[in-house]
């Protein structure tokens, strides 16, 4: 009642969402585990673990190992860093607030406001799990070079963002019957760890192997990151263009399901949720 009135400008609303969109990201990171320092080093533990499963697995394959002209630790890094990435974030985006959450109750909160949060919580701990893994491994172990930093950031970035838009569709459909969402998305994270591609050089794959990988945009990222990682290996069967694509059309799906699911939510299941 006695509220002062302050007139909303467009960069006023602009700096508030942003400012909701930190506040939430902060209450996702923390979900994990009520301390942030033990929810990254878990996370952190988490990555050392199936870097260490994949080298253990890649040297029992044999022949890859030949075939990777550079530091075979930081191919194995490389795959795995993409792919924790891209699950994790759509992992996180999947299973953001929805439309019947108690949260969407009160005003500031928003669909945009969730995908958003949830997505750059997922990604500020994994940047700060692979930052760490590659310091801990250039100061303590050997030192590594990377031909390209600014372009395997892109594809590390590109990684997290296919997963986001990826998992935007998830959010969208689990609504209407989230058991079955819930182990679609879950069928989908886990399969990645083959389709992925992380354990291949594709250019010393035969084509009729990498058929079974190149719909998956994360074996684009990864494969391109690796171009951009080491001097001597030039990607021939894939590019970052179908990435990019994928990922703009799952997040234009994922948006539009999300805003046809929060019309019909409050009729089908709106006043008991």
């Amino acid at each position: 009642m006695f509220r002062p009135q302050v007139k909303r400008t467009p960069t006023r609303s602009a700096l508030g969402m942003l400012e909701l969109i930190f506040h939430a990201a902060v209450r996702n990171v923390r979900k994990s585990h009520g301390n942030a320092v033990i929810g990254l080093l878990l996370n952190i533990l988490q990555t050392v673990l199936l870097i260490a499963i994949m080298f253990f697995v890649m040297n029992l394959l044999g022949g890859i190992r030949s075939k990777v002209r550079g530091d075979f630790m930081l191919f194995v890094m490389s795959g795995v860093f993409m792919f924790m990435t891209h699950t994790k974030a759509l992992g996180a985006v999947a299973g953001a607030e929805g439309p019947t959450s108690a949260i969407m109750k009160h005003s500031p909160m928003n669909s945009i406001i969730s995908i958003a949060s949830a997505a750059l919580g997922a990604l500020y701990l994994q940047v700060l799990s692979a930052a760490f893994v590659l310091y801990f491994y250039h100061a303590a172990i050997t030192p590594i070079t990377i031909n390209e930093p600014i372009g395997m950031v892109a594809m590390f970035l590109l990684s997290w963002a296919s997963g986001a838009a990826i998992g935007t569709i998830f959010l969208a459909m689990k609504p209407w019957n989230p058991p079955v969402v819930g182990i679609l998305s879950m069928v989908y994270q886990r399969a990645n760890m083959i389709a992925s591609g992380k354990m291949l050089v594709a250019n010393a794959t035969p084509t009729s192997i990498l058929a079974i990988f190149d719909w998956n945009p994360l074996f684009h990222t990864i494969d391109q990151g690796r171009g951009f990682i080491f001097l001597n290996y030039h990607p021939r069967y894939s590019n970052w263009e179908y990435p990019v694509v994928i990922t703009i059309t799952c997040l234009l799906v994922g948006l539009m399901g999300e805003y046809y699911t929060r019309k019909h939510a409050s009729i089908s299941w709106g006043a008991g949720k």
